[in-house]
């Protein structure tokens, strides 16, 4: 790491802990204005282009499915809020949910959570899974009306007039991609939605929908164990001037190195148990990505997590992951990753040692990207 990274990382860590020490986790009293917070004047990225670009302070936003579903145990939902709004008061201004997370009950979290700084963050949700009663099903249903239906459910769960980035949470092979795109741009006229964005979409989605409604940004799984979107997306939203938000970039955890064969999910409540690369023989296999990232980060005082995210952030200038925690600690370990910056050397060392490592296990046991 160069020394000036090693003075920011340090600064960075004495604002964590003043901001720490000074405001307890559960306190929202007193809501900073967001130029005199940590994360306003360090490293920012930008999703989208022109009209459509969105600025994401440090780089990183934050996930917050798993605050109240899919990751086994539910933790304490006042814990949460308090969680969400310490992440504001570091300086994050992007926070993620969807309808299908519980379903509603993480939109329902979200809200109640962001409610005291609301128009100085960027508040993202999706649409596109069919939800019958409470309960979410295989099935898509990007049909226009009930995209318009569902988006004004997620405005009441939410407490807001508007949704900031709007994705189509997967491509429905039912209803074409202009009625969806043509759908959100009225959304957008009527103020109810101000960016569009798709996730694990294709190229030839992507191109369909920025024909109709410019796409902000895509959401698609990419980590170290997950590279495809390289080969065939990136170039696409490239040459479109589209964002790259990597969902799970750190593997579901496994990239943090907290996760081994004998760790044991909630069946009912995570879908790791059905994830081929989250098999005991899979993650025994896969265990050298764990290796070369400690063995890395050890060295320039880095975590496993911390230069997973890094690395993902030195693939293009406008990748902006968007990693998730229910835990204070975790939240502070990634937003440090942002003052860690790869020389051209590291990154191509790095980058070849990890290609030579075969990946064991789907992401999925299906295709998601359409």
């Amino acid at each position: 790491m160069k020394q000036q990274n090693r003075r920011d990382l340090l600064k960075y860590g004495a604002l964590v802990s003043a901001a720490a020490v000074s405001t307890s986790l559960g306190s929202s009293a007193a809501i900073p204005r967001s130029e005199d917070r940590p994360g306003h004047a360090g490293k920012s990225r930008t999703l989208g282009s022109g009209s459509n670009a969105i600025t994401v302070s440090y780089g990183l936003g934050l996930g917050c499915m798993g605050m109240s579903w899919n990751r086994s145990f539910v933790p304490d939902r006042d814990k949460m809020i308090a969680l969400i709004r310490k992440a504001y008061d570091l300086g994050v201004n992007l926070f993620d949910t969807a309808e299908a997370y519980g379903p509603f009950a993480n939109e329902e979290l979200v809200g109640e959570a962001i409610a005291p700084f609301r128009n100085r963050i960027t508040l993202c949700s999706k649409f596109g899974f069919e939800i019958q009663n409470g309960r979410l099903t295989s099935k898509f249903n990007s049909q226009p009306k009930h995209i318009r239906e569902v988006v004004n459910q997620s405005l009441g769960r939410l407490k807001t007039d508007h949704i900031d980035l709007l994705y189509q949470h997967r491509v429905d092979p039912n209803v074409p991609m202009e009625d969806v795109a043509g759908t959100v741009k009225d959304l957008i006229a009527e103020g109810k939605v101000r960016h569009f964005g798709l996730s694990e979409a294709g190229p030839e989605s992507i191109r369909k929908a920025h024909a109709v409604q410019p796409v902000t940004a895509l959401q698609t799984e990419f980590s170290l164990m997950s590279r495809d979107p390289l080969k065939d997306v990136f170039p696409v939203c490239e040459e479109l001037g589209i964002g790259f938000v990597p969902y799970s970039p750190l593997s579901r955890a496994y990239l943090t190195g907290y996760i081994n064969e004998r760790t044991t999910y909630i069946a009912g409540n995570d879908n790791r148990p059905t994830l081929p690369r989250c098999k005991p023989d899979a993650v025994i296999a896969n265990w050298k990505f764990i290796d070369v990232l400690t063995k890395f980060g050890n060295q320039r005082g880095l975590t496993a997590a911390q230069v997973a995210l890094a690395w993902l952030s030195a693939q293009k200038p406008w990748v902006v992951p968007i990693p998730g925690t229910t835990k204070l600690a975790h939240l502070q370990e990634n937003l440090g990753a942002s003052e860690f910056e790869f020389t051209s050397d590291e990154l191509a060392s790095f980058t070849a040692e990890i290609a030579a490592i075969p990946i064991t296990g789907n992401r999925y046991p299906t295709p998601q990207t359409s």
